[in-house]
């Protein structure tokens, strides 16, 4: 603990070292019984004792970013501690591991080498939650022997897919997962001291926009500006052992603010995204352009289907398999949810059964187990029997996510979605904006609180927030714009709505049929056929009812009945009892 708390890189304030302080004390004199919401805010923030909601958020607000300092210290700084501290999502009694044994430990048959060297040990640390319960003591428990033996799992997988879901990996940590990534600081291209204000602001920024994002592994702030800005990315990634490096730079003149940004791979150097922003230099905006253009910057490679996802997702198309990884089979259920096909859901159904089963403790499977869940029951993939039952899975999973990772965005929206799907719509909003406070930048978090108050017919604000999710995605998924589509086709707009639908298409089902809708009501009878049948052979089960898979959606009656006419006029009739797939 004095390591940590001596360390330069550790980005945390006074108040959260005197938290990290006062757990790990308190645990050690056998108090972790006593490491609850209401004492914490008392003995630790100088509270009055009385404990309230807000209190509480206060608690868990510092816990969770003292875990993210902690995750920063450890990928940089203290990657080679010999004991690693970390403080498990949902309580507040840290766990201690070694990371490498003591160097005068001998020699136990409990050992397994290292790849880099090392030793590893059995995990020492917190009881089970039984033991917490009854008050037992840390300190009688550390006179137990080492818990068995950490496996070592060494995935031979081609072009170093390792180095980017696991380095650097401490032998004996808790698992790591996901790209480790170093933002270098912004170099400055002209001489204002403004300029170097807005490099270094923009830098910082960024740092804590990514940080938002589920599955990455950041360089901490000091970390990052301790290197050099124009460090070969190649060098970065050999010597810190990460997988990603994000670089840019700040220059402007009278008129402009320009920034630029590049996103390299580490392995290879090779740009993997670049852009430039450009905005007007006014007078005291300097502040207000930082915050927008890191909150841009992290939200294009942080988001679910953003850059880094993307390219690790092309990584395993071109035939990577690291042994079906916990981490890969989050990027194969994203791939998944770009269209929703049933084809694809099945092998990332079964690839998710096998994570949380490998990797319980993993939020996010648990939580896209819940979404697929809720696919089978909302679009029709299962008999209408067996509907009720896929939703009680869908709740099962989504709670156990939430559960493991209480403000885990993904586990969150996945807890939303199924309350939403079960009309609990007061509940499902309430999470829904929980996640979105958690992550402002988040496309898909705004996209889903979008589509939801549109459909029950709030459209300003719904609308207001799909065209945000847009905004933020460098290629938006065709979900996002089916609730403008068809607010444009309600307000007869047909050939805007037509514009619209084309990204709609892109998507699920239901963006298939809004084509169809539009060219029809513009009378492009044969493009309405031809989207129809495109409906009809990759989505039979929509395509056989599709006012059901309204229903399931909660749409509200007006606008399902529009929906139903326009596709009428497009051409649909109901499939005869032979043309139903058997089993749908």
């Amino acid at each position: 603990m004095e390591r940590i708390l001596d360390s330069a890189t550790l980005q945390a304030s006074p108040r959260r070292r005197a938290f990290l302080r006062y757990l790990v004390e308190e645990t050690l004199a056998g108090h972790a019984d006593r490491l609850k919401g209401y004492s914490l805010e008392r003995a630790v923030f100088g509270h009055d004792g009385t404990f309230g909601s807000q209190s509480e958020s206060v608690v868990r607000f510092e816990a969770r970013r003292l875990r993210r300092d902690l995750d920063s210290y450890y990928v940089d700084a203290g990657a080679r501690d010999p004991v690693r501290i970390t403080i498990p999502k949902g309580q507040y009694v840290p766990h201690f591991k070694w990371h490498q044994a003591p160097t005068e430990a001998p020699p136990s048959d409990n050992t397994e080498p290292d790849p880099r060297g090392g030793t590893v040990v059995g995990a020492i640390g917190a009881a089970p939650a039984a033991d917490e319960a009854g008050g037992a003591g840390i300190a009688g428990r550390r006179r137990g022997v080492l818990a068995g033996l950490l496996a070592v799992v060494v995935l031979a997988a081609a072009g170093g897919l390792w180095l980017w879901l696991r380095s650097p990996s401490p032998s004996g940590a808790e698992p790591v997962r996901g790209p480790a990534v170093v933002v270098l600081p912004f170099e400055t291209l002209s001489a204002g001291e403004d300029d170097r204000f807005l490099a270094a602001g923009v830098t910082q920024e960024l740092i804590t926009a990514l940080m938002r994002f589920e599955g990455f592994r950041l360089y901490s702030v000091p970390a990052s500006f301790g290197q050099d800005a124009r460090a070969d990315p190649v060098t970065l990634g050999r010597n810190l052992g990460v997988g990603y490096v994000v670089k840019g730079s700040v220059s402007s003149d009278a008129a402009t603010v320009r920034v630029a940004a590049q996103f390299y791979d580490a392995q290879t150097g090779r740009v993997i995204w670049s852009e430039t922003y450009d905005r007007a230099r006014t007078a005291g905006a300097l502040l207000g352009v930082r915050a927008e253009l890191a909150a841009s910057i992290a939200a294009v490679l942080g988001q679910p289907y953003g850059v880094v996802n993307s390219d690790m997702a092309a990584r395993l198309s071109g035939g990577v398999e690291p042994n079906m990884a916990s981490y890969t089979c989050v990027l194969k259920a994203y791939t998944y949810r770009r269209t929703f096909r049933d084809e694809l859901r099945q092998p990332v159904l079964a690839c998710l059964e096998a994570a949380v089963e490998r990797d319980p403790d993993y939020a996010e499977p648990w939580a896209l187990l819940g979404w697929l869940h809720l696919d089978a029951a909302r679009f029709g993939f299962v008999p209408e029997a067996e509907v009720p039952r896929e939703l009680s899975q869908a709740l099962d999973f989504a709670s156990r996510a939430v559960a493991i990772g209480p403000e885990n965005v993904v586990a969150l929206r996945a807890l939303s979605a199924v309350q939403y799907h079960l009309g609990n719509f007061n509940e499902s909003e309430r999470i829904q904006r929980q996640a979105l406070a958690l992550n402002p930048n988040d496309p898909d978090t705004l996209a889903q609180l979008g589509w939801r108050l549109a459909v029950r017919g709030r459209w300003d604000e719904g609308l207001a927030y799909s065209e945000r999710a847009i905004e933020r995605t460098i290629d938006p998924l065709g979900w996002y714009y089916d609730m403008t589509t068809i607010h444009l086709y309600l307000e007869g707009r047909y050939r805007e709505m037509l514009a619209s639908a084309e990204h709609s298409a892109a998507g699920d089902p239901t963006g298939v049929s809004l084509l169809a809708i539009a060219h029809g009501a513009l009378g492009n009878h044969a493009a309405a056929q031809e989207a129809l049948a495109t409906l009809a052979k990759q989505a039979p089960a929509f395509n056989r009812d599709p006012a059901a898979v309204f229903r399931r959606f909660q749409f509200l009656e007006s606008i399902s009945d529009a929906y139903m006419d326009g596709l009428r006029k497009a051409g649909w009739t109901e499939p005869s009892v032979s043309t139903v797939p058997h089993g749908k």
